[in-house]
């Protein structure tokens, strides 16, 4: 049975799920400790994880780091994460949730998409080695090197 749950430990000892959501060491030494995590686990074993960090606006979270164990992936894992991440920005009143992702990372646009956001902006140029990322990585069959945002508004916002 997948329990989740918020981490309250130390990031180190699920930096293995990050590691999969995250081709720069630098990026992801930059906001591992950013926010709230939580943690999905079948018995002990951490097999998925959400971060959510502070947006661009105080009504706003960030989605910023997210990733199933390649066994556990279309199990609904991913689904039922982001449900608990949704539930946990309407405790704070939150309006709105972002995520930021590879344009060439079709299998995580579909899955964004899937579960409520919309496509809201293109960031150009994010996925280059300046930024700790290595030159011509391909996903999907695509050169990795823009980001595009999808936000999913959350109404109505609890109070609490």
């Amino acid at each position: 049975m997948i329990d989740i749950a918020r981490h309250d430990g130390p990031r180190e000892g699920v930096r293995p799920l990050f590691e999969l959501a995250e081709d720069s060491a630098d990026e992801l030494d930059s906001y591992i400790g950013a926010g709230d995590v939580l943690v999905a686990r079948l018995g002990d074993e951490p097999v998925g994880h959400l971060q959510l960090v502070p947006g661009g606006r105080p009504d706003e979270l960030e989605l910023k780091n997210m990733a199933v164990t390649e066994e556990q992936q279309g199990s609904g894992i991913g689904r039922r994460l982001v449900s608990a991440a949704i539930e946990l920005a309407r405790t704070r009143a939150v309006r709105r949730m972002t995520v930021g992702t590879g344009a060439a990372d079709v299998g995580n646009l579909r899955f964004y998409q899937r579960v409520g956001f919309r496509m809201s902006a293109i960031e150009r140029d994010v996925f280059v080695p300046a930024n700790g990322y290595p030159e011509g990585t391909v996903v999907d069959g695509i050169v990795l090197r823009d980001r595009v945002w999808l936000d999913l508004e959350l109404h109505p916002p609890l109070t609490v």
